[in-house]
This record gives C-alpha cells, sequence and structure tokens, in this order.
C-alpha cells in the first residue's frame, strides 16, 4: 500500500517579498514574449521598481507586525529571521537604485548577438533598439540575492546562489562601450563562477557524507557528536569556503573582480559591488556560524590568512590601479577583508554573537550604498568613448564641476573610513565587536584578533592613500583641454546620488539609529 504525499508546508505570507520579486521577473520574461517592442520598456520600468518597492513594504510590515518566525519556513528551508530581513530590506534598496540607473539611456548594447563594430551593430544603434529583457534578468538576480543568504540549508543556498549569478553573468556582456572588454568580462565571470559553484556543490557533497543531512540546523547537530578531524569534514568546509569566498571576491579568489568591474555595464557594476556582496556576506555568515558554529575554532586560523590577505592585496594592488572602476574593484576587495574580521568575531555566548552580527549588517549597509552612489557619479564623467576611465582623464574634475566632484570625493572620504562619514562608524564596529571576541574568548585567540584588527587599521591607511591622491588629482590638478564632460544626470541618476549622499551624511552624523536596527535584528539569528 502506497503512503500518501503529504503537500509541502509552504508560509506564503513570510516568503511574500521574495515571492513578489521572482513573480515580478516572470511576468517580465511573459511580457518580453508577447508586448510590442515599443511598449516593453514602459511596462518593465513601473513593474521593476514597483515590485522591489512592493516586496521592501511587505518586509517594512513583516517587522513592525513583529511577524518574525521564530523557526525556519517552508519546510525547514529559509530561515526568515531578523538579520534575513535587514539584509532582504538592504538589498531592495540598493537593487531599486541600481534599476533607476539602468533606466538610464546609453548602458547598454543595442543588440548583444551583433558581432562588435559589425554593420549589424551599427545598424542596431541606429534604429534605437535596447535589450529590455535587462530588467526582468535583474529581477531574477535580485530574487537569488534574497534567497542565497536566507538559506537553511545547502541545497537552497545552491539554488539561490545560482539563480544570482546566471542573469549577472549575461548582463556584464552587454555594456554599449568596449563590447570586446564587455564580454571578455561576461566570459571570465562565467566560467570562474561556473568553477566556484562546482566547489560548493561539492562541498555540500561532502557535508552530507559526513552529517547525513545538508540542512543547518542537522549540521550543527552532527558537528556536536560527531569527530571534528573528520578528512570528508574538513574538505567539505573547505571546498564550502572556495565557493563563498569567491562570491565575496576574497584573496586569492578575487582575481575576477577588477575584469569583471571594469568591463561590465557600470550600473550592473553597482549593483553587483553591492547587492551581490551583500548577500554572499550573509550565506557566509548563515554557513560558518550556524552550520559549521561548532567548528569555529578549526576554521578560524584558516579565515584568519584570508582576512589578513584580502585587506593587503586590495589595499596595495589598488594602488598600482588607473582605471577609475578597476580602484574601486581593489577598494572592494579590501572592504571584503574589513567584513571578514567580523565574520571570525564570533564565540560561543550569543550576546557576542548579536554584537558581532550587528556590526557587520552595520557595516553592509554603510558601505553598499555609498558604492552605488560612487559608480553612479562615475557613469556622468564621459569621454567621447564612453565613460572616462582613465584617473588622468579625471584631473581638474574639481574646477570643471566642482559639485559632482565635491560628491565623490565624499564617497571617497567614507571608503577610507574618515571620521563623521558612515564608513568611519562601520570600521568602528567591526574593529570593536573583533576586539571584544577575542577578550572573550581568552588571551590566545584575543592575541590573533588584536594583531587582525591592527593590520586592518594599517590597510585602512594604505587605501586612505589612493582615495586621497584621486581627490587631489581632482582638485588641485590642471583640467585638460580635451577633457572628459559631465553628462546631464537623469532624474534616476540624481535620484541615486541624492539618496546614497543623504544615507551617508546622516548615518554618519547620526549613527545610532541605525545601530540600533542593526542590533534589534541580530538578535534573531537562528544559531545554535
Amino acid at each position: 500500500m502506497n503512503d500518501a504525499v503529504v503537500a509541502p508546508t509552504i508560509e506564503y505570507g513570510t516568503l511574500a517579498p521574495m515571492l513578489l520579486v521572482f513573480g515580478a521577473a516572470v511576468v517580465g520574461v511573459l511580457v518580453e514574449a508577447f508586448a510590442p517592442r515599443y511598449m516593453r520598456k514602459s511596462i518593465h520600468v513601473p513593474l521593476t521598481l514597483l515590485s522591489l518597492a512592493g516586496a521592501f513594504a511587505l518586509v517594512i510590515v513583516q517587522v513592525v507586525k513583529g511577524a518574525v518566525p521564530t523557526a525556519p519556513v517552508a519546510m525547514g528551508a529559509v530561515a526568515v529571521d531578523g538579520p534575513s530581513l535587514f539584509i532582504w530590506g538592504v538589498i531592495l534598496v540598493l537593487s531599486f537604485v541600481c534599476v533607476l540607473m539602468i533606466n538610464d539611456e546609453g548602458h547598454f548594447v543595442a543588440s548583444a548577438a551583433a558581432v562588435p563594430g559589425s554593420a549589424d551593430e551599427e545598424e542596431a544603434e541606429a534604429a534605437g533598439g535596447s535589450h529590455t529583457e535587462v530588467y526582468p534578468l535583474v529581477l531574477f538576480a535580485v530574487g537569488g540575492m534574497l534567497l542565497f543568504p536566507a538559506s537553511h540549508d545547502l541545497l537552497t543556498m545552491f539554488v539561490g546562489l545560482e539563480v544570482m549569478s546566471l542573469p549577472l553573468y549575461l548582463l556584464c556582456g552587454l555594456a554599449r562601450r568596449r563590447r570586446l572588454l564587455s564580454q571578455e568580462a561576461s566570459m571570465k565571470y562565467f566560467l570562474l563562477g561556473a568553477f566556484s559553484s562546482a566547489f560548493f556543490l561539492y562541498g555540500t557533497a561532502m557535508i552530507y557524507g559526513y552529517a547525513g543531512t545538508v540542512s543547518f540546523t542537522g549540521i550543527n547537530k552532527a558537528l556536536a557528536t560527531g569527530s571534528l578531524l573528520d578528512p570528508i569534514l574538513l574538505l567539505g568546509v573547505s571546498l564550502l569556503g572556495v565557493g563563498l569566498l569567491f562570491k565575496i571576491g576574497a584573496a586569492p579568489f578575487q582575481a575576477w573582480k577588477p575584469d569583471v568591474y571594469q568591463g561590465a555595464p557600470t550600473p550592473i557594476t553597482a549593483l553587483m559591488a553591492s547587492g551581490t556582496l551583500v548577500a554572499a556576506v550573509g550565506a557566509l555568515l548563515r554557513v560558518f556560524w550556524v552550520a559549521l558554529g561548532n567548528l569555529d575554532w578549526d576554521w578560524r586560523p584558516v579565515m584568519w590568512a584570508v582576512a589578513a590577505l584580502t585587506m593587503v592585496v586590495g589595499a596595495i594592488l589598488a594602488i598600482t590601479q588607473t582605471d577609475i572602476k578597476r580602484m574601486l574593484a581593489y577598494s572592494s576587495i579590501a572592504h571584503a577583508g574589513f567584513l571578514l574580521i567580523g565574520v571570525m568575531a564570533t564565540f560561543d555566548k550569543s550576546a557576542q554573537n548579536a554584537k558581532s552580527l550587528s556590526a557587520i549588517m552595520f557595516y553592509l549597509l554603510v558601505y553598499s550604498i555609498t558604492t552605488v552612489g560612487a559608480f553612479a557619479v562615475v557613469t556622468m564623467v564621459r569621454d567621447p568613448g564612453g565613460e572616462a576611465g582613465h584617473l588622468s582623464r579625471w584631473a581638474g574634475l574639481g574646477k570643471r564641476s566642482p559639485i559632482l566632484a565635491g560628491i565623490f570625493a565624499f564617497f571617497l572620504l567614507a571608503f577610507a573610513g574618515i571620521p563623521l562619514t558612515s564608513g568611519f562608524f562601520g570600521k568602528y564596529a567591526v574593529f570593536a565587536a573583533a576586539l571584544a571576541s577575542g577578550s572573550e574568548a581568552g588571551d590566545s585567540l584575543g592575541g590573533w584578533m588584536t594583531g587582525l584588527v591592527v593590520l586592518g587599521v594599517v590597510a585602512s591607511a594604505i587605501a586612505a592613500f589612493f582615495y586621497v591622491r584621486v581627490i587631489v588629482l581632482m582638485f588641485f590638478s590642471d583640467p585638460a583641454a580635451d577633457g572628459p564632460s559631465i553628462a546631464v544626470p537623469s532624474m534616476g541618476t540624481v535620484a541615486v546620488i541624492a539618496i546614497s549622499l543623504l544615507i551617508t551624511v546622516g548615518v554618519g552624523l547620526f549613527p545610532q539609529p541605525m545601530l540600533d536596527l542593526a542590533n534589534q535584528a541580530a538578535s534573531g539569528l537562528f544559531i545554535r
């Protein structure tokens, strides 16, 4: 006699923000299939913006009503806890402002299938063609970003990883200018991303072989009773770490970032540098704190080395860059190292874990919104062939456009962690959490954490050099006669820069409300 099939239990109300984004992405695909070409953009733009705004509103409703579940939902596959809701809110805000940048004309190629420089491409541009499928692709990527850090088992996390990554591989190759560079960036991202996904999947198989489950709760229980030196376990953890560290661009898995950031359309670069980083750090915390929390004394030394190497590589190699987007890419690598300091700041006390998690989430918010603003400024500095990427073209920008140069300088100072900017409080929160974690754990770990924080301060000082170098170049150099022009900003670009500047200044002057919000969200992590 066959047993009856039991339908799965899905908490649709709890998952509504993510489901709304995925639903809008599916509707966008139908628009591409059935709507006339001339109507598609006028449908896509409001559909995309309203779905993202609606998903954010649903997140706020859950928080205000206190409807945060106390256990994973969707048959234990998704953890919609306090940190998930905070990360969802950050990702939705970032994706909303990035879509405002994407809506500007001139970022995407008229026909991706045409050979760069061919007559077909010129004909498509002359006809005013555009890739409106960019919008559903972005929604699918954002949906993956929401699922990735909220996953409560490794298979769901792998699905989120792929749903997030596959649209980005395509979007990176759609730049209107520098077509060959854009296609090269897309191919590099695809190949290296496929390798990292394979590492993650093999690691999942190894962990399953050890624990007999892919559930984070089950893995954590297996670690509490099993051998912590099992070769299958250690190999699985190593492979999982490679897959996750690749996504945040940590050394020695950072080589893809500068090339991809440089070649991708700048609004897509902004989305990757902000939303993807937030999602990947959230997933890293979910794996190493929730699933592998009982193994922290084994993965901490490796994470220490990775964090140190990431900060040093990002800060030093950024000095040698001559392209503004590559410099921001190496800056992102250095900031990934600072975030890894916070990832190490876990201890077997819920209060300390909450403090460390709060610092990481606060850092993610302030860094990512500043990043979007910086890339929005980059889109406005133009040469005849497109964006003025070479740093020499930015000489004297403060005399050509003092307001725009001043805003960009402020963003750079926030990256450097100068006081009275949001970046200062972000770094302070992470470093303070790391020192507190070390003092709670004892002399041995305390010394290691102190050393890592000192290295982080040194790396921050090195990074400040290349930020200040750009500021000096803009304000204390004479502009070239054939210098770049400043594009007339659209309302979307103005809104992006204004929102980024407002949050960067506001959190820099009044950080406590956002810190309180992060503290409140951090207390609800499903851990141990």
